[in-house]
């Protein structure tokens, strides 16, 4: 999943997708951040930041941001574009058990209608064709309880659809799954963040009473080489 990761200390994330870091031979550099959201607790200033570097000539900047290892000793994977990925290779082994048995996995798919893409359809010749949405979960806050996630961190008019659309297929009579992947390893539950997006809230409650099912799955995205770094 990560290689060739290289250290650094986060400056500032701005822009939504720019970080200014300290290299370790004390240079600054502005890296790329493939990240949308608040990213509410995975930017401090003095975190330690490991990013990937791109040999790709055409890029602006050669350097992307991958991992987080917090000042409190938490690994956040704040590249969100790994949790499909990760999740991907859970369904290929079968290692979600809720999910195991489909001969088919097929991502990017339209369905819905509201123009959408289902991150997964799991299809079998004895099994009830499956959508699962996939939500890349990183907002730790502890002030609520210890250990306690949140999805969203900020307000989601996409996120909001994509529970629509699941409440839709369930009810044309599909499997529908909301699945958090997260990828902090400070979150041992997830729940809405209504505090955040009220309306993800109670779309959230409305999906679970139609039979959408909610999962959590926690990947092991620390590359075993960066698992006794220290700060």
């Amino acid at each position: 999943m990560f290689t060739h990761l290289q250290k650094a200390t986060l400056i500032k994330r701005y822009k939504r997708f720019l970080a200014d870091v300290v290299f370790a031979d004390g240079s600054d550099k502005t890296i790329y951040c493939a990240n949308t959201g608040a990213m509410t607790g995975c930017a401090e200033t003095g975190d330690t930041i490991y990013y990937s570097t791109s040999d790709n000539l055409k890029r602006k900047y050669a350097h992307s941001w991958e991992l987080t290892l917090t000042q409190a000793g938490h690994w956040i994977c704040v590249n969100t574009a790994k949790a499909n990925q990760l999740v991907a290779e859970a369904l290929q082994k079968s290692d979600i058990s809720e999910l195991a048995g489909y001969e088919n996995i097929q991502a990017e798919v339209k369905y819905g209608s509201e123009n959408s893409r289902i991150d997964f359809l799991l299809s079998a010749q004895d099994k009830v064709d499956c959508y699962v949405e996939v939500k890349s979960c990183t907002l730790l806050q502890e002030e609520f309880s210890e250990g306690q996630g949140f999805f969203p961190d900020a307000v989601t008019l996409r996120g909001q659809k994509h529970l629509r659309e699941l409440i839709e297929m369930k009810q044309q009579g599909y499997r529908s799954v909301l699945l958090f992947a997260v990828l902090h390893t400070g979150i041992k539950a997830v729940k809405p963040a209504a505090h955040i997006d009220k309306k993800y809230a109670q779309l959230f409650a409305q999906a679970k009473q139609a039979g959408v099912e909610v999962l959590c799955y926690y990947p092991d995205f620390v590359p075993e080489t960066l698992i006794n770094t220290t700060v």
